[in-house]
């Protein structure tokens, strides 16, 4: 059987380097004499470039086979948990000031691991659904 993966959806490191774009493009055409402008823009358009490159880089966020599941962690380090190390996979839904967020928790005891829909490319109820799947099929 072949690992499931999730990953990234492909728009969104184009759209974080647009966006980096446009802002220093916005504070070359108004802010020519605000230094305080400048380094703001740099900053941000260097964070946003640091998190397309990683979109890029590491564009697999989640694979699992029977062995247990391999996730990014860090930048774009990958950490393989076995099965039997796996403590719970649920989806924490929440909903704040009318907006609804859902993130799918993967409890390996020592730490826990969060990934958002955007991570994912897909539902993660979907994602917590195929784990918990794989995971009652695995051998022990």
């Amino acid at each position: 059987m072949s690992p499931l993966q999730w990953r990234v959806r492909p728009v969104l490191p184009i759209v974080r380097l647009l966006g980096a774009v446009a802002l220093v493009v916005l504070v070359v055409a108004f802010g020519r004499e605000d230094p305080v402008q400048w380094v703001i823009a740099i900053v941000v358009a260097a964070a946003l470039t640091g998190w397309a490159a990683r979109d890029l880089v590491a564009p697999v966020r989640l694979s699992a086979d029977t062995s247990g599941i391999t996730m990014v962690v860090g930048f774009v380090r990958r950490r393989h948990v076995a099965w039997p190390q796996v403590e719970r996979v649920r989806v924490d839904r929440r909903e704040r000031r009318g907006l609804r967020n859902q993130l799918l928790e993967i409890d390996t005891g020592d730490s826990l691991h969060l990934f958002s829909v955007h991570e994912l490319g897909t539902d993660p109820a979907e994602v917590a659904e195929a784990l918990n799947a794989l995971r009652a099929n695995a051998p022990l």
